[in-house]
């Protein structure tokens, strides 16, 4: 069965998925702290570069960081009280949107937030997305048309949004609010910087479950959220966030055999756990980064430059891979006289993704390039206890724990 050949727009919405193709413009910030609070985790990386995350005592319980001027906490629980996770397709993860109602009654910015994973066995990753007052009726319609709380979202949260030609800037402003990963704590934003919410608008804390270790007749997970929030009167600079994307095409190790190690079939069984879309993720990457649709490159390094639009002033800067990720680094203006690395993971470490302060903040105008670039081992599948029992493969961007991805992440504010 061939791979679908997918239009350039439908492959570059795809892409999108990812980081929400409509569920949201401007105004948001990703797993970031621009001040990181006083002892908070970070993880203690293995000489591999990887925990054995999943486990409670890999992911402390951090209190959270005194209150400034002007804040206040607002604490959300899960819809219901408590959700039963089961993976779709008879797959082992499952990604669960969950709507969240904050009652905005003014504008207000958030100037922190805090994930609070139930089950840290089963909480792979969780990203908190905003929606925006005109997208309510279609959140409260997705969470109504599935059964049980919430509703299954692999990639985004699904909602309608900016279509086309305008949803490439999704990944210039992307709909994020905050995220959670092994080694977060609470993110509080940098003095003086907010991301701004209207009135009336709602959350949606997305969280990817992965069930592979799950026992028999375990408890439901009851992940929460807690907001830092100051009036929309405050004087803050609103924080945004961009997205680097790069593909990720990486073939069987060395000695590694079996139907999945071929491109094709590993891509028709992507889709086939996390439908169709995926697909078109992993063709919209290679139209977004100028690669080749019918043969791609294959390799254990991949990268991909954007151009940059518009003035802005980079605060901080992450990144996000999964358990074959040996290094990811971002850099502006490679291979010119300016050129200057804002992000330099040489030793990948899942367990600790909090993001990376930038003490002098880079500022950066149309004709500037930005710059992913990460490395995948496929040799980790013999090493990392979660993936011992999975079938060698050729490893494309996907949203299993199995599958991989190349993600920079960059907060901004326009001054």
């Amino acid at each position: 069965m061939p791979l679908p050949r997918l239009a350039a727009s439908a492959g570059m919405c795809a892409v999108l998925l990812l980081v929400g193709c409509g569920s949201g413009d401007g105004g948001s910030a990703a797993q970031l702290a621009a001040d990181r609070p006083a002892g908070s985790a970070s993880g203690s990386p293995s000489p591999a570069g990887h925990d054995a995350h999943g486990d409670a005592s890999a992911a402390p319980a951090v209190e959270s960081a005194p209150l400034r001027a002007g804040e206040r906490f607002l604490d959300l629980a899960m819809p219901g009280g408590a959700y039963s996770p089961a993976a779709p397709r008879g797959g082992q993860d499952e990604y669960r949107c969950f709507l969240l109602d904050p009652d905005l009654t003014e504008d207000t910015f958030v100037t922190g937030s805090e994930v609070l994973p139930g089950r840290t066995e089963l909480v792979h990753h969780a990203i908190v997305f905003r929606v925006r007052p005109d997208q309510v009726a279609a959140a409260e319609q997705a969470d109504d048309g599935d059964a049980g709380t919430g509703w299954t979202c692999f990639g985004g949260s699904g909602l309608p949004g900016r279509g086309g030609a305008d949803a490439v800037s999704s990944l210039d402003s992307a709909p994020w609010l905050s995220a959670w990963a092994p080694g977060g704590g609470e993110n509080v934003f940098g003095a003086g910087t907010g991301v701004r919410l209207q009135a009336g608008s709602r959350l949606v804390l997305q969280v990817h479950y992965n069930l592979r270790d799950l026992p028999a007749g375990g408890a439901p997970d009851d992940s929460g959220l807690r907001l830092r929030l100051a009036y929309g009167t405050a004087d803050l600079t609103p924080l945004e966030t961009m997205l680097l994307v790069a593909p990720v095409e990486l073939p069987c190790a060395p000695g590694e055999t079996g139907r999945l190690c071929d491109r094709e079939t590993a891509v028709l069984d992507l889709m086939q756990r996390f439908g169709t879309s995926s697909g078109g993720t992993v063709a919209g990457l290679q139209l977004l980064c100028d690669g080749d649709l019918v043969n791609p490159p294959a390799g254990t390094t991949q990268q991909c430059d954007r151009r940059v639009q518009t003035p802005a002033v980079v605060r901080a800067v992450a990144g996000h891979m999964h358990l074959l990720g040996r290094s990811i680094k971002i850099e502006l203006n490679p291979g010119t006289p300016s050129a200057r690395t804002l992000l330099d993971r040489e030793v990948w470490d899942f367990d600790n993704q909090r993001a990376t302060p930038l003490s002098k903040p880079a500022r950066i105008g149309p004709g500037d390039e930005l710059r992913v670039t990460c490395t995948h081992d496929a040799g980790l599948r013999r090493l990392v206890p979660e993936l011992q029992d999975e079938q060698p493969r050729y490893v494309t961007w996907g949203e299993g724990t199995s599958d991989e991805m190349c993600l920079g992440i960059v907060v901004y504010t326009r001054t």
